[in-house]
């Protein structure tokens, strides 16, 4: 049962069980008739041939309150991988939009992007989000996007729906929504937030002070998760990292571009289960430690843009910060698992700590160095500003593919 508390400066929207599906999605399609949105599903070839991939697109087969559906096929790069993502969502009808990103169009708009002087040479998630975000720019009509991953094991459309309804609901007037969920099978998941978020937070506000950015952060019950979305004015004026560091620095961009009264978060009112990366301990370039580094030089930059002046004296103090904090979360993560009959390994969740707080002054290190190095996407402001043509390009880029390779 969820509990009905509003802490922070952002709207919580919870899970009350008070509404069905059917009541759900039928207000959804009334608001949407008035206020259209797209979805974006960034997808790799590995993914996409997953059972939680087909899962998704049987859950959207039918879908009446979204235009575009933007399936953006990254990390792959045969014909073969283009067409079995075709015939996998051949489902969705004329709503889905394959934007293949490292096909031949798809390596020649990035050309032309690099030609006119901007910086997208980095592959990733991030890459194709944004990607994707120009594509549905093309389309005046659309006033907001909505995002989520297609590794999700669980999937159910009311994830969706409740994700959209709070842009569209015409009583509303958010431009941000985020979503939250909680992480649980047999054991607890959502390491990287648990045992380095919230714990990191807490240890820079008690260092830093009350930054109000940090505070903000700190009102997300969940702030990795890969779903939200945002409106389409919105997305023209935000920058966003195209490694691991997307969700922390979508929430920067958010936080400069609007005001937190006009964000929420909401209840996807369903477990929340997908793939798990490994810890990677012994290689900081891999899996959780890649993704802390990443998420880590974001917060460090958003911080320094802020005013805030680091030294090397502060990272250390902050990883001794960091450590009792997460040791207590330990602690209560702990207890919390045996009321739940969870299991729950204490000396490997101390294991992840101990790596985490390595790496705040490893990053601390690395920030120093070059506090301004971050492989950011540039505002789609900017790039229409240049190439005002270019979002119509992404639309020809898929239609030139769907005739060529059908």
């Amino acid at each position: 049962m969820s509990d009905f508390i509003q802490q922070g400066p952002i709207s919580t929207l919870h899970d009350f069980g008070t509404v069905d599906s059917a009541q759900l999605e039928q207000t959804l399609v009334d608001a949407t008739s008035e206020y259209p949105m797209g979805l974006i599903l960034p997808v790799t070839a590995s993914d996409m041939r997953a059972p939680a991939f087909s899962t998704i697109m049987k859950e959207l087969e039918g879908t009446s309150f979204l235009k575009t559906i933007v399936i953006v096929l990254n990390r792959a790069e045969s014909v073969d991988d283009y067409r079995e993502c075709r015939q996998l969502t051949s489902g969705l009808g004329n709503m889905a939009r394959v934007l293949w990103t490292d096909g031949p169009r798809g390596i020649a708009a990035f050309q032309q992007l690099t030609d006119a002087g901007f910086n997208v040479s980095v592959p990733g998630k991030g890459r194709a989000v944004w990607t994707a975000f120009g594509y549905l720019l093309a389309d005046p009509e659309i006033k907001a996007m909505a995002l989520h991953d297609c590794d999700i094991v669980n999937y159910h459309r009311d994830m969706l729906m409740r994700l959209c309804l709070p842009m569209a609901h015409r009583g509303f007037d958010f431009d941000f929504c985020k979503a939250y969920y909680a992480r649980v099978t047999d054991r607890m998941h959502g390491r990287v937030v648990r045992l380095l978020m919230t714990p990191l937070l807490r240890s820079l506000i008690g260092v830093i002070g009350n930054d109000d950015f940090l505070v903000f952060l700190d009102s997300f019950r969940y702030p990795l998760s890969g779903e939200f979305a945002i409106t389409s004015t919105l997305v023209r004026a935000n920058r966003i990292p195209s490694d691991w560091g997307l969700e922390v620095g979508t929430l920067a961009e958010v936080f400069r571009n609007t005001s937190p009264k006009r964000i929420c978060q909401i209840d996807l009112g369903h477990p929340y289960e997908h793939k798990h990366q490994p810890v990677s301990l012994e290689d900081a370039q891999r899996g959780l430690m890649k993704m802390t580094s990443d998420i880590l030089h974001s917060i460090y930059r958003t911080l320094s843009s802020r005013g805030i002046v680091f030294s090397m004296g502060m990272f250390n103090t902050l990883e001794s910060a960091y450590l009792r904090y997460a040791q207590d979360a330990i602690r209560q993560y702990h207890a919390d698992a045996v009321i739940n009959g969870l299991s729950f390994d204490r000396h490997s969740e101390e294991q992840s700590v101990e790596g985490f707080a390595r790496l705040i002054t490893q990053c601390g290190q690395e920030f120093f160095e070059n506090p301004v190095s971050a492989h950011e996407m540039p505002t789609w402001t900017r790039v229409r500003s240049a190439l005002p043509d270019f979002p119509s390009t992404l639309r020809r880029m898929v239609e030139g593919d769907m005739m060529e390779y059908t």
